[in-house]
């Protein structure tokens, strides 16, 4: 699946949660300009679909872009009519795996148990969301790889510039970044955007 390799590729996924719609291809084209080529947008954040389409239309093939915090199949689905490229849960819900799947969309359920990170990629989850990763760290993914090492897994949730190399050492095959990227703010000045850019090119170099 090509979406799936190239994300294996870029390793960074830039979690956008809450940016109001106006500003979403600023933040968009910050996070572009700082290196980040995949990009999760969660259904809770204002016109989420209508957010989705904008970034696809205006990146085309230059980003990924997905849904996230997708509870159900419904939203799945809905997030994937809007151009989803992926969808993340932070939960092991078949019914959304399935539905995701149905549509040859590549699915990253949440999960932190062994048993939920098992189930999660036995019912067809492409790459599993360890989260939130930040209560047991990067040793916990260390120790879960051991018996499950033929699971592709990726820490999300409290995943920042001091720790991010340590998961990958563990054996991450990518990362979710959420607050230590994209700060939850309702608007973006061109300071901010440009901060966003420098962080992002941190990240980018850490791995």
């Amino acid at each position: 699946m090509e979406t799936l390799q190239k994300m294996y590729k870029n390793k960074l996924v830039a979690i956008m949660r809450g940016v109001p719609k106006d500003h979403v291809l600023d933040v968009a084209q910050a996070l572009y300009e700082g290196g980040i080529r995949t990009l999760e947008i969660t259904v809770d954040s204002p016109n989420v679909l209508q957010a989705i389409e904008l970034v696809r239309d205006k990146f085309a093939d230059e980003m990924i872009v997905g849904a996230g915090t997708v509870l159900d199949a419904e939203t799945a689905r809905s997030a994937i009519m809007a151009g989803s490229q992926f969808v993340f849960s932070p939960t092991v819900d078949v019914a959304t795996i399935k539905m995701t799947k149905r549509y040859g969309v590549v699915s990253i359920p949440g999960a932190m148990t062994p048993t939920e990170i098992l189930t999660a990629y036995e019912n067809g989850g492409d790459i599993i969301k360890v989260f939130p990763a930040t209560v047991l760290g990067p040793s916990y993914l260390k120790d879960v790889k051991g018996p499950l090492s033929h699971i592709p897994l990726m820490p999300t949730g409290g995943v920042n510039l001091d720790n991010i190399s340590d998961y990958f050492h563990a054996g991450a095959v990518a990362a979710g970044l959420g607050s230590a990227l994209v700060k939850k703010q309702v608007f973006y000045s061109e300071e901010d955007l440009s901060a966003l850019t420098e962080r992002a090119k941190q990240f980018v170099n850490k791995i």
